[in-house]
């Protein structure tokens, strides 16, 4: 009896929606690949809401005056999902460059954690800035990026501006030697993977599998929304698996305007899919907490021959159950 009410429990559609996930987060940690050459892969975000200040720019502007003008046309982009990456111009202008755009996983920050983190640092800079000289942050900003480039990084080894230009604050010095700063790069994102996976677990899913989609924290798209609402919606059907660690979902026509790629952390494995649910509104249970079945619907018949006779049998359909628990009689 026990065993039963822990089977059911654990396929109960209700339950998957809205219970807490209790476990470390799934997906180990996948490194991104290390360049072979400098400014070949960058990776781009925005601090939001910082004051507005009377002169700004636009990203174009400043995409070409400062990396393309002074370091050439990068290989690849590393991006979030924001309006200003996705938009058509700025596709076309990397087509034309010949520079391919790499986006992050559908609210899944932590796939471009290096660029969040730097820019955390940066805006702790900022902050210190403005509050000792009292004036606005763009102001500060080139002092801040010098600071930042001139900081000893631990995956490198070195400072950034030396790592750079091959000297500290001086001449760009043109060098050829990248082995040594790509094995620091391998060593450091070995030593972060190995720190990470601590409290992660390796999380597996197949094509055709059907799992739950984690709603996020004040993420409208999803018509979810205030205390209660489920944690997980769903289930949805795997598609494709993309990468390690994620998956391409069957999304509905409501959920077009969310991209269908998502992090293994985001799911949640469906036990049993809403076609093997047995719908429980109407069902009258009684007193000794047993019900009554009736026959809904015939879907085959068939003859059994016995010694004496010949017995007609139909595998028929009960009330509260799907095609597939159909039983004969």
């Amino acid at each position: 009896m026990k065993r039963a009410v822990a089977e059911y429990v654990a396929i109960c559609d209700t339950c998957q929606r809205v219970k807490a996930e209790h476990q470390r987060p799934a997906g180990l940690l996948q490194s991104l690949k290390v360049p072979e050459w400098k400014w070949e892969e960058i990776t781009i975000d925005f601090i939001v809401g910082l004051p507005r200040i009377q002169k700004g720019a636009k990203l174009v502007e400043l995409y070409i005056s400062r990396i393309v003008c002074l370091y050439g046309v990068p290989k690849r982009i590393i991006s979030d999902r924001g309006s200003q990456f996705t938009s058509r111009f700025w596709k076309q202008l990397h087509d034309s460059l010949d520079t391919k755009l790499r986006f992050s996983m559908a609210y899944h920050p932590q796939t471009d954690g290096q660029t969040e983190r730097t820019n955390q640092i940066l805006e702790d800079m900022l902050r210190a800035c403005t509050i000792q000289y009292g004036t606005s942050w763009d102001k500060c900003l080139p002092y801040a990026e010098f600071s930042y480039n001139n900081s000893y990084q631990t995956n490198l080894k070195k400072l950034p501006f030396e790592a750079l230009y091959g000297k500290r604050c001086r001449t760009p010095l043109f060098w050829n030697q990248t082995g040594e700063k790509q094995e620091n790069l391998r060593v450091a994102q070995s030593r972060q993977r190995s720190y990470a996976d601590v409290r992660r677990r390796d999380l597996f899913f197949k094509v055709d599998d059907h799992v739950y989609l984690k709603v996020s924290l004040g993420i409208r798209r999803f018509n979810m929304k205030g205390k209660l609402a489920p944690r997980y919606i769903g289930p949805f059907k795997i598609l494709e698996k993309k990468g390690e660690v994620a998956y391409r979902l069957e999304l509905p026509p409501s959920l077009s305007g969310v991209h269908d790629v998502f992090h293994v952390s985001q799911l949640n494995k469906c036990l049993r899919v809403p076609e093997e649910q047995a719908p429980l509104e109407g069902l009258e249970v009684q007193e000794d907490l047993t019900y009554t079945e009736h026959p809904v619907k015939i879907l085959d018949t068939s003859e059994r021959n016995t010694r004496n006779k010949r017995i007609k049998m139909c595998r028929l359909q009960w009330s509260h159950h799907t095609e597939a628990e159909a039983t004969w009689e």
